[in-house]
């Protein structure tokens, strides 16, 4: 049985990059070029708009699937252009693992025991159809989830976790300006509310440590609270962090790298707009570039984090 720490673990070694690439794709984002390409090609412009997202996608793929080892996609960028960009998230899903990474599926799901199982089957799992086969319907190695529901909405997605060889990220201290306003309330016994999730997360991830001595539950953890960082990455010595916030939300990659263990490791650091977008800050490319401007900007944020992982010895 595989187990998702020690894949990522691996991924990111044969890289030498913790980085994932968020997948947030919204139609300002692509260069005009690229929509114009395909105006007409589809029956109607819904699919049309899916189609562009996806190619738009496999071409960022295409630019760094050597050196970066995940993508993150988020599942409302898609769902709030309906099937077609449901059918491109499946798409880029498939193509993403075609090209040998693996797949964050950021959907922040949570809820009551049944519905939590019929998420986690939904989009880690596999769901049972009517010629009693059990096909995967999004085939993501892991998903990013909400915990405070409590154990009875994460228990449905360990159980797929450790069936399938999958993973989790809990929610633990947010990246957003408002997290404080809940995360950040103290609790009759001194700890605070991310305080007392992180050690949730280390509790309930003991069962999925893999070889690496890294647990398929982890944590997300923004890159804009880096002394929150330190402090709940000792609470959870085992736990892989997904740190959110770096570049355009203003995190840098010594704040990204608090989360990571004294060895640097047990992190990967996400960044969506950053790259995405870099071909709008290009002035010396065309649009069309936009490949090589990712690229550019993916070797640029890996050196960066190398830096300051460095720094921290």
């Amino acid at each position: 049985m595989t187990n998702f720490a020690d894949e990522l673990a691996a991924r990111i070694a044969k890289c030498n990059n913790p980085t994932v690439m968020g997948l947030d794709p919204k139609l300002e984002y692509l260069p005009p070029e690229l929509l114009e390409e395909w105006k007409g090609q589809a029956e109607n412009k819904q699919m049309e708009t899916g189609m562009a997202l996806f190619d738009y996608n496999r071409q960022l793929i295409d630019a760094v699937y050597d050196i970066i080892p995940a993508i993150k996609p988020q599942f409302a960028y898609y769902e709030m252009y309906g099937i077609h960009g449901i059918a491109a998230l499946r798409k880029t899903i498939q193509y993403a693992h075609d090209k040998g990474m693996l797949v964050i599926g950021d959907a922040k799901r949570n809820d009551i025991g049944s519905t939590a199982t019929a998420y986690a089957n939904a989009i880690i799992g596999e769901t049972k159809i009517i010629n009693d086969t059990t096909p995967e319907m999004f085939g993501c190695d892991a998903i990013t989830v909400n915990g405070y529901l409590g154990i009875d909405g994460v228990k449905p997605f360990i159980d797929v976790a450790k069936e399938k060889g999958k993973g989790i990220f809990v929610l633990v201290r947010t990246s957003n300006p408002s997290a404080g306003d809940l995360q950040d309330l103290k609790l009759e016994d001194g700890r605070y509310v991310y305080e007392a999730m992180a050690d949730k997360v280390e509790e309930w991830g003991k069962e999925l440590i893999g070889e690496s001595g890294i647990s398929s539950l982890g944590a997300v953890v923004g890159a804009t609270w880096p002394e929150q960082a330190k402090a709940v990455r000792e609470r959870m010595p085992h736990a892989f962090v997904l740190v959110p916030g770096y570049g355009a939300q203003g995190g840098s990659g010594s704040d990204a790298v608090a989360s990571f263990t004294s060895d640097g490791k047990g992190g990967i650091v996400n960044a969506s707009r950053s790259l995405m977008c870099a071909w709008k800050k290009r002035t010396d490319l065309e649009p069309m570039e936009f490949k090589k401007a990712t690229r550019d900007e993916a070797i640029r944020m890996r050196n960066d984090l190398q830096e300051a992982l460095k720094s921290r010895k």
